[in-house]
């Protein structure tokens, strides 16, 4: 990080306490972290600013899906500008169809490899746009 800049928030949305440990542990040097575990925490987060700078979702969650948090993500009048990054398990074709059409910027599947997740986060943050 650049000294004296403010360091961009991300909104990790993970049910799964190890992943999501992984990815706070990763990511808190560079990043302020904001976590939840489900989307119905996650739907009440972004229903309120301030609105992160990138939201980090997995799609398999517990009460509301992860689809569902990007739309309405992107239905928020707080959020909608937000890139959204899924990180899942969910690989098929059609699963990276709908999670675009939902409102992701990027799609990302495990098992992943974390410098991965930072290179993209750093991309976005810094402004670069890419395919899915």
């Amino acid at each position: 990080m650049i000294q004296g800049m403010a360091k961009k928030r991300i909104l990790i949305v993970e049910d799964d306490p190890s992943v999501r440990t992984l990815l706070e542990k990763a990511l808190a040097l560079d990043y302020e972290i904001e976590s939840v575990a489900d989307g119905v925490a996650a739907v009440r987060r972004i229903s309120q600013p301030p609105a992160a700078d990138v939201i980090l979702c997995d799609i398999m969650l517990p009460g509301v899906d992860g689809f569902e948090v990007a739309r309405r993500a992107k239905a928020s009048s707080h959020w909608s500008n937000v890139p959204i990054v899924f990180l899942t398990a969910r690989t098929t074709p059609k699963d990276v169809i709908l999670g675009i059409q939902a409102g992701a910027r990027h799609y990302l599947t495990n098992p992943f490899k974390i410098q991965g997740v930072l290179d993209k986060l750093a991309r976005i943050t810094l402004g670069e746009s890419g395919a899915p």
